[in-house]
């Protein structure tokens, strides 16, 4: 698929008085250990295999906590919503999975990957549906960790070599990028401090 725009951006769209409310609300749950692949079954780090689990520290490492506050889906939903629009996009969804607030800590890391798979969910409320357009938010104030960049790999099919960009408008504290989910990307990893963030999914019928 060819895109004119690979991602939108909002500097600063959260305050960091919002950006302390969802970090707040995120240490009233239990921090889970973050794995890959998506499924409406609840799989854990815990039910992996040792072989599931080597290859999973290769790929991802990082703490994840799933919130669902009306609020936060409201407030993040318009931000996609003129995103789509102005990119061109114009992308149709039906649902929005659980917003996942993710930590990295030093070391910590999420390698390349792409948000969407080849095929659709296969059971529950998403059965049928593929996530179509990702959202991250920056909920830590830039100055207080290092590393952690998010990274595009804008190339095209008929490109031989990778086109690495990374996001600046990601960085400052409270910004806002929103991107087509089949798009390549990564968390390289932080190497000082703590980076927290938000990723939210919205969920559509198959592109034809």
């Amino acid at each position: 698929m060819l895109l004119n725009y690979y991602y939108w951006y909002f500097t600063k769209a959260l305050s960091p008085k919002v950006c302390q409310r969802i970090i707040s609300l995120s240490k009233r749950h239990k921090k889970l250990k973050a794995i890959t692949g998506h499924s409406t079954k609840k799989v854990t780090y815990q039910k992996l295999t040792k072989q599931q689990k080597l290859n999973l520290s290769k790929t991802r490492n990082s703490n994840i906590v799933w919130l669902n506050e009306p609020w936060l889906f409201e407030l993040l939903q318009s931000y996609v919503r003129t995103a789509n629009q102005n990119s061109g996009w114009n992308f149709q969804w039906e649902r929005t999975e659980s917003i996942q607030f993710t930590q990295y800590k030093k070391n910590q890391f999420y390698g390349w990957h792409q948000d969407t798979f080849p095929h659709p969910h296969t059971e529950g409320p998403l059965k049928g549906l593929i996530r179509k357009l990702s959202v991250i938010v920056s909920l830590t104030d830039e100055n207080k960790y290092i590393g952690g960049d998010l990274e595009f790999d804008l190339r095209n099919f008929s490109d031989k070599s990778d086109n690495i960009i990374t996001c600046k408008e990601i960085k400052p504290q409270g910004s806002i990028v929103v991107f087509p989910s089949h798009v390549w990307h990564r968390v390289k990893p932080v190497t000082k401090g703590t980076r927290q963030s938000l990723v939210m999914w919205n969920d559509g019928k198959p592109f034809v």
